[in-house]
């Protein structure tokens, strides 16, 4: 990824219940009245079921869905502006990120999948409803290696070049039910606005008992040697350093003002700021703001894998805090991504 220039639109920073209960429950809300669903059989439907999410959801030039990394159905978002995004709705992935230069900010391993038989290894991948391992599902829970559905798209090219955005959903059923028994409803919004990536996720509790969750985006992040990459914002917070011993995790203080790689990295960062950034070596940095989310995790494997000089991932997630959502309620956060030169 080359520098590239400031973004053109400023950050506003979202205070933390700006969002209206009334607000989140409808766009929570089961897809409209005529919403499709179209499931592919085999391999010969797919193009055919493309053609027609693309039919019912797409918005020429703005939003479109179209074959994505081995053939899977793709929600393509592209800005006025230039810049563009890819979201599977296979994990509701997003697999590429790029300005409106053409450079590329997000990783995709060279060892990723696209046939479903396992999560895509990039880009920015769902943690939910378990961040980490567990007992009772696998690593990372079931988020990423379902199928979600279009729930509804928007964009307008007149007057103003609204941001084009798409919204995906997933809801539980027989498999999620095996290791999770309880009733959910995930609406998972991603949009452009200028070369700013926004992402916007809702969970609202459908069932009649409570349940506790956590989650994360698993934000994979291009830079150009991972001896160069330095994560700043960090500072004086607590950390959970897992290198060592994952389910026994020492707990130190960050003291330094950058975070740097000399070896296998993989530390949560407890009750963090909402504003941190990952100097990448080429003269820029991807921010990263966010709201209602409890932690960052800084991790990179280091040559346990061919290409870890390639990426460092630096995550939101909601690990120290666990949310409890009793029957009704719901949790919303929001993720927004930037480039800036330093």
């Amino acid at each position: 990824m080359h520098s590239v220039a400031v973004p053109r639109h400023a950050l506003a920073p979202r205070a933390a219940g700006q969002f209206s209960s009334a607000t989140a429950q409808r766009q929570l809300a089961a897809p409209r009245r005529g919403a499709l669903v179209v499931r592919a059989d085999a391999a010969a439907g797919i193009d055919a079921e493309i053609e027609a999410l693309n039919k019912h959801f797409g918005i020429p030039g703005r939003v479109d869905v179209v074959a994505g990394p081995g053939g899977l159905p793709t929600v393509r978002l592209q800005h006025a502006c230039g810049s563009s995004a890819e979201v599977t709705l296979f994990g509701a992935c997003i697999t590429s990120w790029k300005q409106a230069s053409g450079d590329e900010v997000l990783y995709v391993r060279p060892d990723a999948v696209f046939d479903k038989s396992k999560p895509i290894s990039g880009g920015i991948p769902h943690c939910f409803p378990q961040f980490g391992p567990s007992d009772k599902m696998q690593q990372h829970g079931f988020a990423r290696n379902l199928d979600w559905q279009i729930a509804s798209t928007s964009a307008d090219p007149q007057p103003d070049d609204r941001d084009p955005e798409v919204t995906l959903v997933l809801t539980e059923n027989a498999y999620t039910k095996g290791m999770w028994p309880h009733s959910f409803r995930v609406a998972y919004s991603v949009a452009l606005h200028g070369e700013l990536l926004r992402a916007d996720m809702r969970v609202l509790n459908t069932g009649t008992t409570s349940f506790d969750f956590t989650a994360a985006l698993h934000t994979y992040i291009e830079v150009v040697d991972v001896e160069q990459a330095r994560v700043r914002g960090l500072k004086g917070l607590t950390y959970l350093d897992k290198t060592v011993d994952p389910k026994n995790p020492v707990q130190k203080t960050e003291e330094r003002e950058e975070v740097t790689f000399s070896g296998p990295t993989d530390s949560v960062y407890l009750k963090a700021k909402d504003y941190v950034e990952l100097d990448v070596g080429t003269g820029a940095a991807v921010t990263i703001t966010s709201n209602k989310w409890s932690d960052v995790v800084v991790w990179s494997p280091w040559d346990v894998m061919d290409c870890y000089r390639s990426f460092v991932c630096v995550e939101n997630a909601q690990f120290s805090t666990p949310v409890t959502l009793k029957p009704g309620e719901f949790w919303r956060s929001q993720c927004e991504w930037a480039v800036k030169d330093l």
